[in-house]
């Protein structure tokens, strides 16, 4: 009786499901960890910064700042030397003018790293195969941006990026649907 009562109700839902329009009933989800809205944007921010003539100000005026752009990370004078200068270095090791100025200025230098991202995750295909987990379909899209910016005191001594724009699809099929999770959970032991 009650496996009438849910084939019932189950077709009631996929009666109601496809008058309402099944695609707005998948799950959607946006996540942006940054201010730009888009990769170009952002990229062109850093790009206009002009290394050692730039300064903290331009970098507010741009709308990077540490204090309003999520996902910043501040690094001080020892974090850039440990990214910079190899331990077993015996000299001067070959680097942009930029980074040796900074190294230079010692407790004047810091930098600021940017990691920025802005993915959608869109399910896509139909209402019923997706809810009943026979077929679903997951269309993800977006960009991630990473970007140090080297600093001198307050001048602006280096600035680099690199990011990428991204576009998947997952699929997943199950042929027994709701019940392929079942499994060992059926079975009764007397």
């Amino acid at each position: 009786m009650n496996l009438i009562r849910a084939v019932r109700w189950l077709v009631l839902m996929s009666l109601a499901v496809s008058a309402a329009g099944c695609g707005s009933l998948l799950p959607r989800a946006n996540s942006a960890s940054s201010a730009f809205l888009r990769f170009e944007d952002l990229r062109d921010a850093v790009d206009s910064l002009q290394p050692m003539k730039s300064d903290v100000a331009a970098l507010v005026r741009l709308g990077i700042d540490p204090a309003s752009l999520p996902n910043t990370t501040i690094l001080s004078y020892a974090d850039i030397v440990r990214r910079f200068v190899p331990v077993a270095s015996d000299g001067r090791p070959e680097l942009d003018r930029g980074i040796l100025a900074c190294l230079e200025a010692r407790d004047a230098c810091r930098g600021w790293e940017l990691n920025a991202a802005a993915i959608r995750k869109v399910r896509t295909g139909g209402f019923l195969a997706d809810f009943t987990n026979f077929r679903r379909r997951t269309e993800t899209t977006g960009w991630r941006f990473n970007a140090l910016i080297l600093l001198a005191g307050d001048v602006v001594v280096y600035r680099a990026w690199a990011g990428s724009h991204s576009s998947t699809t997952s699929m997943s099929r199950q042929s027994a649907g709701p019940l392929q999770e079942i499994g060992p959970a059926a079975v009764v032991i007397r």
